[in-house]
C-alpha cells in the first residue's frame, strides 16, 4: 500500500512516522505547505491519500488534486469539521471518501483512530482505512454524526492528559526528584493506569478506589483534587473542544 500525506504538519509528521516503520506500508510521500507544489504527484503515485492539512485548506486541496484520482483510491480525510458529503463534492466523486480522527499517539504506535460512517460509506474504504491506522495503533468505526465528540475526546485529549503528566512530574521535582527519573516514574505510571481501563472491566471509580486506603496518602490527595474541582474542569475542557 502507498500513502500519500498532504499535510504533514504535526498529526501528518506522527502519522508517517509510524507508517514508515510498518513492513506492509510499501512507501510514505509527504507534502508540507512549502512543497504543497508536490500535492497533485503525491496523490497520483498513491494508493491511500490523506489529508492532514488545516480544516481550511481542505476544499481547495481536494479541488487541486481531484483531477489526479482514480476511482481506485481511497481519499481519507483528518480535518476536524469536514463532512464527508463536502469531501465528495469537492472531489467530483473522483474515488471513494473515509473521514478519520486519528491523533497524535499514532506516532509511537499507540494512536486512537475513529472512523467514520454515513449512508454513503463504502465497506471496502472502511476497511481499508481500519487496516491502514491499525498500524499506527487501535481503530474504531463510529457514525459520523459523533466526530465532533470524538474529537474532543481522542484528538484533542492527548493535550489535556500531558497537562496532567507535565503537573505530576513538576510535583515530583518539587519532592526533589530529577527530571530524567520523574519523568520515567510519571511516564510509566500513567502507561500503567491506561492499560489497567482498557484490557479490564473494572471501572476507573473502582480502580480508584483499589488505590485508596482507608486514611492513607493517596484518598488525602484526591481530596485536594476534589478541592481544585480536576474532574469538573476536565469534562468541561471535553465539552469546550467539542465546540
Amino acid at each position: 500500500m502507498r500513502v500519500g500525506i498532504i499535510g504533514c504538519g504535526t498529526l501528518g509528521g506522527a502519522l508517517a512516522a509510524g507508517l514508515r516503520r510498518d513492513a506492509s506500508i510499501a512507501g510514505v510521500e509527504t507534502t508540507t505547505r512549502a512543497t504543497r507544489g508536490n500535492n497533485v504527484a503525491v496523490a497520483r503515485a498513491s494508493d491511500v491519500v490523506l489529508l492532514c492539512t488545516k480544516p481550511e485548506d481542505v476544499e481547495p486541496t481536494v479541488r487541486e488534486i481531484a483531477p489526479a484520482l482514480q476511482p481506485h483510491q481511497v481519499l481519507i480525510s483528518a480535518a476536524a469539521g469536514v463532512g464527508t458529503g463536502e469531501l465528495r463534492a469537492w472531489s467530483g466523486e473522483a474515488t471513494r471518501v473515509v473521514r478519520v480522527m486519528p491523533n497524535t499517539p499514532s506516532r509511537a504506535r499507540e494512536g486512537m483512530t475513529v472512523v467514520a460512517r454515513d449512508e454513503r460509506s463504502c465497506e471496502r474504504a472502511l476497511d481499508s482505512a481500519c487496516r491502514l491506522f491499525g498500524v499506527v495503533g487501535r481503530t474504531v468505526v463510529m457514525e459520523e454524526a459523533q466526530m465532533d465528540a470524538v474529537t474532543a475526546i481522542s484528538g484533542c485529549g492527548p493535550a489535556f492528559v500531558f497537562v496532567a503528566i507535565e503537573a505530576l512530574v513538576d510535583g515530583a521535582i518539587a519532592l526533589g526528584i530529577p527530571y530524567p527519573l520523574a519523568r520515567e516514574l510519571v511516564a510509566q505510571t500513567v502507561l500503567g493506569s491506561a492499560k489497567l481501563v482498557r484490557d479490564g472491566a473494572e471501572h476507573p471509580a473502582a480502580l480508584k478506589t483499589a488505590v485508596a486506603t482507608p486514611a492513607g496518602r493517596t484518598i488525602r490527595g484526591l481530596l485536594e483534587l476534589e478541592s481544585g474541582k480536576l474532574r469538573a474542569t476536565l469534562m468541561r475542557a471535553v465539552l469546550a473542544a467539542a465546540g
